[in-house]
């Protein structure tokens, strides 16, 4: 499989210009949104950590705000508690041009918290409270069907499919955005020490997977979702993880970039190097940068000179982000990707 150049006319990349209300071109992310509480200091253990700083945190929420920087348009679906985190989840949302119209508020649970303990090469470990959180406790009733009815993509994780009631209700939105004629995107986003077990895990993420039109998996979920295959062997990706009715299947190799599989072609894209501080959010940050080209340009996976470029645009935004501490804090611009893209020789 051919090595692709990271460089290429990355300006000529579409660009949603318009803000949140720019329905034409939406990307709706459905699923858990909460507090990360992160040590000041890197390296430490949690017990060890001597202060934590608050982050506002959750894979589809990141993904939203994401492609708001990037010029997007966006909207949040999800539920958080009636409590002074899940109000200031909601404004972080708004501040950032992220339709958070979607967002429901329960009286009787609280907002989601994870205390994330970061490496010293920048890798996280997790610790969860949430027995249950409100995200957990969302009801099919409590959906935005106009909202979901707007949705040119769809995109959620897996987290939401661990519990009732909230697994029925992103089996209703998903069928709902798909009658409307949403792309579905799909990061599972494993998290297994919120499962009740590796079997639940594996059965409850491949439980939608032949719904969706776009995947994004990492190595270590490849391994894991085929009971320890090579992850780096494209015919076990081709064979147990391409299903007929999927679009694009892509694979993120961290700094080293990402892989791409189509019914027509596939390939290699390389990452850009950085020094990495905290990898929180590159892989949502790098969703965002495809997600939103794809939603300005819904042929752009027929054409793989395009998907190479729009993949490279992604991995400079998962690049940049794990440059600063956080995710939504370290979510890139698009002017700041055009920049480092056009800093990288031939």
């Amino acid at each position: 499989m051919a090595e692709i150049p990271t460089s290429g006319n990355f300006e000529d990349l579409p660009l949603n210009t318009g803000a949140a209300d720019n329905n034409s071109s939406l990307v709706v992310c459905f699923g858990e949104m909460l507090v990360d509480f992160v040590p000041t200091v890197g390296g430490v253990s949690l017990a060890e950590a001597s202060a934590f700083k608050k982050a506002p945190g959750g894979a589809p929420a990141n993904v939203a705000v994401g492609i708001s920087r990037l010029g997007g348009s966006s909207a949040f679906i999800g539920k958080v508690g009636d409590d002074e985190f899940g109000h200031m989840l909601a404004d972080i949302l708004k501040q950032n041009n992220v339709n958070n119209s979607g967002m429901r508020f329960d009286c009787s649970a609280r907002t989601a918290l994870a205390f994330v303990t970061l490496r010293a090469d920048g890798e996280r470990e997790f610790l969860f409270f949430r027995n249950p959180s409100a995200d957990m406790l969302f009801h099919e009733s409590e959906l935005d069907l106009k909202l979901l009815e707007q949705a040119k993509i769809f995109h959620y994780g897996s987290i939401t499919l661990i519990e009732e009631p909230c697994r029925s209700t992103h089996l209703a939105a998903m069928t709902i955005a798909k009658k409307a004629g949403s792309i579905l995107s799909y990061d599972p986003n494993l998290r297994l020490k919120l499962w009740p077990s590796p079997e639940a895990a594996r059965k409850g993420i491949m439980s939608v997977w032949d719904k969706a039109d776009i995947i994004k998996i990492s190595e270590d979920e490849i391994t894991f979702l085929t009971g320890g295959d090579d992850p780096y062997d494209d015919n076990v990706v081709l064979k147990k993880l391409f299903h007929p009715n999927l679009k694009l299947l892509l694979v993120t190799e961290g700094s080293e970039g990402c892989r791409y599989y189509t019914k027509k072609f596939r390939g290699r894209v390389t990452g850009v190097k950085v020094k990495a501080v905290d990898t929180t959010g590159a892989g949502d940050a790098f969703v965002s940068g495809i997600l939103s080209n794809i939603a300005s340009d819904i042929s752009l996976y027929q054409d793989e000179k395009r998907l190479r470029e729009a993949l490279s645009f992604a991995n400079a935004c998962g690049a940049l982000t794990v440059r600063e501490r956080g995710a939504i804090p370290a979510l890139p611009t698009r002017e700041a990707v055009l920049k480092i893209l056009q800093n990288i020789p031939e």
